[in-house]
């Protein structure tokens, strides 16, 4: 399973866990295997840096030129035998020579064979080997995260916290849940929770914040076909605090599937006032549906449509508040998403970019004088970060940027980055997030 995910996460670029949840679903598995198959595909996408590295010191054959799939179950294996204690290496071994030999034929499990084997009479050698090379190669190998992503983040963040944001990003991150204000209280489901053997807490940051110890299944916690909760982590959360919707305005969600916002902005405004929640994808506006309809919100009109082109007669009036939770790298959950670090690139950053300073340009053109407008990403890179906000502030002197320490929630009015809102995952234990607000003259 973890063999097949991996090889389709590079072939496909398929998120792992999307096809990991499709797995599990179709499997017969143990609680015991489902968890093994879980830690394998993230962890080998989380350290592919280092383990590629390792491997191409074990072979003769540039790593790139290797058939795919034998270069994943290399992959895995490499994992099990470096990071894994309580996986025999033998056992390891013996399982990846079988794929191949079922992929390939015995000129694959030969292949196999020969380099897992030498790993195990060189395991002590390439544990102890000293890494050579300038600062970004040696983080990149070390940490397990692209060298220009190193260089990029050495320029954004500087030298001193470098080493920890990339030892934060490749740690599991916590199940956070947003308590929906509509129906319970935080310490009401934290109480019920308890009452069902979840061991849960109230979060730092966030005021309806939640987190869930134990790897429960999302699906069998207690209250969520009542929708007593949404899955949302902290920083995402804040995004709609930054917000600040006031029961009986109007107001625009522009990129809204799959809803973690748009229901939060419904429930700060008490369900009260009318939430338009747009989205490109009519995938993504049926999944807003499906949790609407869980969460118990009457206020949400959800639409399809293209915020990066003029909104139909029907949207078009003006809004009191937007949000623009836009497109983008999603540098800043490599947590959740490891495979966003091997499958994006400074292209991919460039390109962006250039939609969200479109997308940001055409949204604005809504907001009522007096308005608010709240930019936010799940990245961290600053060409989509600080350089759009200061691109359009540029050309709209009507806005103005605000103070985001003077308007986020008590316990989170120091993740900030100068006027930003800014989460970091080794300083706040959150995803990493981007956010600006400003307002309208």
């Amino acid at each position: 399973m973890a063999a097949d995910i991996l090889h389709a996460v590079e072939t496909r670029r398929a998120f792992a866990d999307i096809l990991l949840d499709r797995a599990l679903q179709a499997s017969d598995l143990s609680a015991a295997d489902r968890a093994l198959a879980t830690e394998i595909v993230y962890g080998t996408l989380r350290w592919r840096g280092r383990i590629d590295w390792t491997l191409g010191l074990l072979t003769r054959q540039p790593l790139e030129d290797m058939d795919v799939y034998l270069r994943n179950v290399l992959r895995l294996t490499m994992y099990q035998i470096m990071f894994l204690d309580r996986v025999p290496a033998y056992a390891a071994v013996n399982e990846a020579v079988e794929l191949a030999k079922r992929y390939g034929g015995r000129a694959a499990a030969g292949l196999v064979n020969a380099i897992a084997r030498s790993s195990l009479r060189d395991k002590d050698r390439l544990a102890n080997l000293r890494l050579d090379g300038h600062q970004a190669r040696r983080l990149s190998v070390t940490w397990s995260h692209p060298e220009w992503l190193v260089n990029k983040w050495l320029d954004y963040f500087g030298g001193g916290d470098i080493e920890a944001l990339l030892n934060a990003d490749n740690k599991e991150p916590p199940l956070v849940v947003r308590a929906n204000r509509l129906k319970i209280t935080r310490d009401e489901l934290i109480g019920k929770f308890t009452q069902a053997g979840i061991e849960a807490e109230a979060a730092t940051h966030a005021p309806q914040a939640i987190r869930i110890r134990g790897g429960a299944s999302i699906q069998k916690l207690s209250g969520f076909t009542e929708g007593l909760f949404f899955v949302q982590g902290e920083a995402s959360q804040l995004v709609a605090q930054l917000l600040d919707p006031q029961p009986g305005e109007r107001v625009w969600d522009a990129s809204a599937a799959p809803g973690g916002k748009a229901t939060h902005v419904a429930e700060l405004m008490g369900d009260k006032g009318e939430v338009v929640a747009t989205d490109i994808s009519a995938r993504g506006i049926e999944r807003l549906r499906e949790n609407i309809a869980r969460l118990g919100i009457a206020s949400i009109r959800p639409v399809v449509a293209d915020a990066a082109v003029d909104l139909s007669e029907a949207l078009a009036a003006p809004y009191d508040r937007i949000l623009a939770d836009l497109p983008c790298t999603g540098l800043g959950t490599l947590r959740s998403h490891p495979e966003a670090k091997w499958l994006k690139s400074e292209a991919d950053i460039r390109r962006l970019s250039q939609l969200q300073k479109k997308i940001l340009e055409r949204v604005s053109a809504y907001l009522k004088p007096g308005g608010t407008l709240v930019y936010s990403t799940c990245t961290l890179t600053r060409e989509e970060n600080e350089e759009v906000v200061e691109d359009f502030l540029r050309r709209h002197k009507e806005y103005t940027l605000e103070d985001a320490e003077e308007l986020l929630p008590a316990g989170a009015e120091k993740m900030t980055r100068g006027k930003y809102f800014m989460a970091l995952p080794h300083r706040d234990d959150s995803d990493g997030f981007f956010a600006a607000r400003m307002r309208k003259a």
